[in-house]
């Protein structure tokens, strides 16, 4: 474990530990006002302090398991298990939200009256200032460190503070008007806290199933690889993730034809040093296209090429174009969008329309993506 990774753990730990306190001081406040006063929606909301404490405990055990370091089995390390403990909650969450809707729909079938003090809402009054700081701190900790499961907690927590402040309103609307409220709004507060948990499930698997790369970190590296001398281009760049800020991946760069395997191969080295230094993003694999320096033909072929592939729609990037004069073979990369209706329908026309003008020459077409695609 590196010393960044090392920190970034001792402060999710440490940020779940000081949810975790809270939630079970909260929690215990809340259950016994609640049974005092036959709130059904303050004992509710203790409940789901204890689920909240339930899932610091299960960020912190996640933030463990994923700082262990790669071995014969996960070469790769255990990152994603963050994404795994981040679904966990999100599905805690998930039933909470629909234990309370049921919970909700009894009391409003079978309602009982709730006996309300000056003392209880007090104690509700701080549980919502509480859970308003708890939240926000939590989810700046989690934004800052990368972790969706610190960020899930925060969002949790944030709208624990909304439940809270709901509760409150009823508890003094029944007390002014005598008008029991708390059933209904318990049912509403459930719904919301069922959409929270949907998005928040919805969020994590997505990361999960494996999302496109980030265009600015794409960006940025591209950028880093194109500053050095003689590479003309970057191209291809696949990252992988593996866990929060865990990064493997692939890049193409374009160098002149006349470079030597030597030049090349100190060239790639001194590439993926870079990107490692400022990116923190392990280039596993640098792939090379080779630029024709040597024949005049060669650039006025290229600009032809290059004129009938932008003239279709949904065409984004034309790299890696070679003329071999002695073979009379054209090769070159077409990115297509995803926007396309059919891409393939587009990678031959745009084929078929080369092969018009160039009749005599055999095409090697790659139909390639850009994984990086806004």
């Amino acid at each position: 474990m590196t010393q960044d990774t090392d920190n970034r753990s001792k402060v999710i730990v440490r940020t779940s530990i000081t949810g975790i306190v809270a939630n079970v001081f909260l929690a215990a406040f809340k259950a016994v006002i609640g049974a005092l006063t036959h709130s059904i929606a303050i004992v509710l909301d203790a409940v789901n302090n204890i689920s909240d404490a339930g899932s610091s405990l299960i960020t912190i055990i996640g933030t463990k398991l994923a700082g262990r370091q790669p071995d014969k089995k996960h070469p790769f390390g255990y990152g994603r298990i963050e994404y795994l403990s981040a679904m966990l909650i999100s599905v805690i969450v998930l039933y909470a939200g629909i234990t309370s809707f049921v919970e909700s729909v009894k009391k409003i079938i079978k309602p009982a009256t709730p006996d309300y003090n000056f003392v209880s809402l007090i104690i509700v009054g701080v549980a919502v200032a509480v859970k308003i700081v708890l939240g926000r701190y939590v989810k700046s900790v989690g934004e800052k460190v990368n972790s969706d499961s610190l960020i899930n907690s925060g969002e949790d927590a944030t709208l624990d503070s909304v439940i809270s402040a709901s509760t409150l309103v009823a508890a003094i609307i029944f007390m002014v008007t005598g008008l029991s409220l708390e059933a209904w709004l318990g049912a509403v507060i459930s719904l919301v806290i069922i959409k929270s948990g949907i998005e928040m499930l919805k969020d994590t698997m997505s990361r999960i199933l494996g999302e496109r790369s980030d265009p600015e970190l794409a960006a940025s590296i591209k950028k880093t690889v194109t500053e050095f001398d003689g590479v003309q281009g970057a191209y291809d760049l696949v990252l992988n993730n593996y866990g929060p800020d865990a990064w493997n991946g692939s890049i193409h760069i374009e160098v002149p034809d006349t470079f030597s395997a030597d030049r090349i191969d100190r060239l790639i080295r001194e590439i993926q040093i870079a990107v490692n230094r400022e990116h923190r993003v392990i280039l596993t694999a640098v792939g090379v296209y080779s630029v024709n320096t040597k024949d005049e033909e060669a650039k006025a072929v290229e600009e032809k090429v290059r004129e009938i592939v932008f003239s279709h729609d949904h065409v984004l990037q034309m790299h890696g174009f070679y003329l071999t004069k002695e073979t009379d073979t054209i090769r070159f990369d077409v990115v297509v969008s995803f926007d396309a209706k059919d891409r393939g329908e587009v990678y031959k026309s745009i084929k078929a329309d080369v092969q018009k003008a160039f009749p005599n020459h055999k095409l090697q077409i790659a139909l390639d993506t850009d994984f990086s695609e806004e």
